[in-house]
């Protein structure tokens, strides 16, 4: 039987406020048909299995946050710099700040996909994607570094976004300004060759 993408969509996004508000233990069908408000035995339909269900909401998550198309091509349409990596990383803490929830419940599957091999194996596939898109569209706009640097970004935004959204050191900073010295530190002085024992290093 055909599958309502539209009622799929409605369901992830219930189980992503379901996964938010009470952890991957409260994550149940039954959970997310009450927070969809739909007959019991509907989210089984979409989602036969708890990996199924974890799988989905993986995904579910990435397209939500997608970064807007007319600001891709606003930022694309600029000269490649330092302060234009700086802009695209600023676009990307607002994206996954903005829906505070979904980055939430991010955390929870990386840390269900600890204990999970399927989950593991399925969110695992879907973030590797996300880095190697992200190090092609850097090599393609002609950003300053690498993958490498790309990695180490990916690192320390995810520790940035961890603070701001869970429960914070409280350094005082502000978060645009940590934004602006990770890129300066991590990306202003690189060059394209990756450090020893890095992938691709030579």
């Amino acid at each position: 039987m055909a599958r309502n993408p539209e009622r799929r969509a409605l369901l992830a996004d219930a189980g992503l406020r379901v996964l938010a508000d009470a952890g991957a233990r409260g994550l149940t069908h039954r959970a997310v048909d009450a927070e969809a408000g739909v007959p019991t035995g509907t989210s089984s339909n979409y989602f036969p299995s708890r990996a199924a269900l974890l799988a989905g909401l993986a995904e579910r998550i990435f397209d939500r946050i997608a970064p807007d198309p007319a600001v891709l091509a606003d930022l694309g349409g600029r000269e490649p710099s330092v302060a234009l990596m700086t802009d695209y990383l600023r676009d990307i803490v607002a994206r996954t700040t903005r829906e505070p929830g979904l980055t939430r419940a991010l955390f929870e599957l990386r840390l269900e996909a600890a204990r999970r091999p399927e989950l593991r194996s399925a969110l695992g596939g879907v973030l590797r994607r996300g880095y190697a898109d992200d190090v092609a569209h850097h090599a393609a706009a002609g950003l300053p570094g690498g993958a490498y640097e790309v990695a180490l970004l990916h690192y320390a935004v995810d520790g940035l976004l961890l603070d701001l959204l869970t429960t914070s050191i409280d350094a005082g900073f502000d978060p645009d300004q940590v934004v602006s010295t990770l890129v300066a530190r991590l990306v202003g002085g690189a060059t394209d060759r990756a450090p020893l024992g890095a992938p691709g290093a030579r």
